[in-house]
């Protein structure tokens, strides 16, 4: 018998961990206590204010989903955090991969861990972050199979679901989210997906490229993106400075996306050519934010806290229902929201121009050749390819793609012709009719 093409099951695995202190017996009150620039709160959750030095190996349930195309682990002892994203084709995790559990006292109830996907509901780095939550595994009638894990928070008494599944032929992680307010009256909440991505000099964000502003917390500074141009975080990046390079900013620091209309953002390392794309609908899911301890000293420093060996890495996170932080939303007595979000790996495009969690198309220019390469997360036969100036078509290709390889077309340019003002059309072929229409 062959094997399935998507593959779920639960395995307990030993991953060396340093340990916490018990929790307070006694409740936190503070009220004015503020995190995150909102309040404190976290009533009648426990506090831990204690973290040991010492590493002992300790077992977690794993929670595995596994197709061709990549490998997924999830740890529901710790809040349902991705824990592990493999991309199977490339060779190499496309999410951060943190191979040891060292927490620091940065969560909202004290012991946080950097690396994977962390899912901050219904406050910022949530407060079951280093908390059990109940789990499920799920076959489904498609093929794919489903994790989903589920909790009951403690503070408003919603009830936060996560379904994480693949698809047989799918290059991409799909992550269906429902928030239900389980209670008669209206509760406030938040949602950003969370994920940590490796860092280095040759790394660079990836936005849309209709952000030409970026936000702080709280929408207090503003900057021009991706090139500084004045001082942001106290940093002066005058005469002009790429803050969307991991390796020119110095200090700790947020930046939010101002009103984009695309669906995408990520990040893209030059050097291992192969980046990390979150994609989701842009009108439920406009937050696009990265947030780094900064390529200096204390970054170093913190990375010595929160790893022992994997180094430095950023956050790419991505909100729903909001463009900043520390922003809420409402959830209305018994109303539920749900939304879906997708993770993919890609190779060899560099900056994406666009993205859908099904095509994602670059196009650069040297000199007079222009190169448009085409990234697909599953197999797709019959697409045509259009490249327009001016609203005339310069070129008409038709292609086939697989996820393992990518499509690239370079062609001559007239002198004079730029690619940022040039336009790329595409569609699926559908038999002849189809193609005459």
């Amino acid at each position: 018998m062959s094997e399935p093409l998507v593959r779920v099951w639960q395995e307990e695995i030993v991953i060396p961990t340093y340990l916490t202190g018990d929790p307070d017996k006694n409740p936190m009150f503070f009220e004015k206590r503020v995190y995150q620039g909102s309040s404190g709160v976290v009533y009648p959750n426990p506090v831990i204010e204690k973290v040991y030095d010492e590493k002992t190996d300790k077992t977690y349930t794993g929670l595995f989903l596994e197709n061709a195309y990549l490998k997924i682990m999830i740890l529901p002892e710790l809040g349902g955090r991705v824990q592990m994203a493999y991309d199977k084709i490339a060779g190499r995790h496309f999410i951060y991969y943190n191979q040891v559990i060292k927490p620091a006292l940065v969560g909202l109830c004290g012991p946080w861990i950097s690396g994977g996907i962390e899912f901050n509901w219904p406050q910022h780095h949530r407060p079951s972050t280093f908390s059990p939550v109940d789990f499920s595994l799920e076959e489904n009638a498609d093929g794919s199979k489903t994790v989903w894990i589920n909790e009951v928070e403690n503070m408003f008494h919603t009830k936060g679901m996560a379904g994480f599944t693949l698809y047989p032929d799918k290059a991409y992680l799909e992550i269906s989210a429902k928030l239900f307010n389980r209670t008669p009256l209206p509760q406030t909440f938040l949602w950003w997906a969370n994920p940590a991505v490796k860092v280095n000099d040759h790394y660079q964000s990836v936005f849309p490229p209709d952000v030409n502003a970026v936000f702080d917390h709280g929408k207090k500074d503003v900057s021009s993106f991706p090139i500084a141009t004045g001082t942001y975080y106290k940093v002066d990046y005058s005469p002009g400075t790429d803050i969307s390079r991991y390796k020119n900013i110095p200090v700790p620091t947020s930046y939010m996306a101002i009103r984009s209309g695309y669906d995408f953002m990520g990040g893209y390392e030059h050097d291992a050519r192969a980046g990390v794309l979150h994609v989701a609908d842009h009108h439920v899911s406009p937050g696009k934010k990265q947030w780094t301890w900064g390529n200096g000293d204390f970054g170093r420093a913190w990375d010595r806290n929160l790893t022992d060996e994997d180094g430095p890495y950023i956050e790419l996170m991505a909100g729903v229902f909001t463009d900043n932080q520390p922003d809420f939303s409402w959830l209305m007595p018994y109303e539920e929201k749900s939304f879906v979000q997708y993770f993919l790996p890609y190779r060899e495009l560099g900056l994406v121009n666009n993205a859908t969690k099904d095509i994602l198309v670059s196009m650069q220019q040297a000199g007079d050749l222009l190169t448009v390469r085409v990234f697909v997360t599953s197999p797709q036969k019959g697409l045509v390819l259009r490249l327009f100036h001016d609203n005339r078509l310069l070129d008409q290709t038709r292609f086939s793609a697989t996820p393992e390889d990518l499509f690239v077309r370079t062609l001559p340019v007239a002198p004079g012709i730029r690619a940022r003002e040039c336009r790329l059309a595409g569609r699926r072929r559908r038999g002849k009719r189809a193609a005459q229409r």
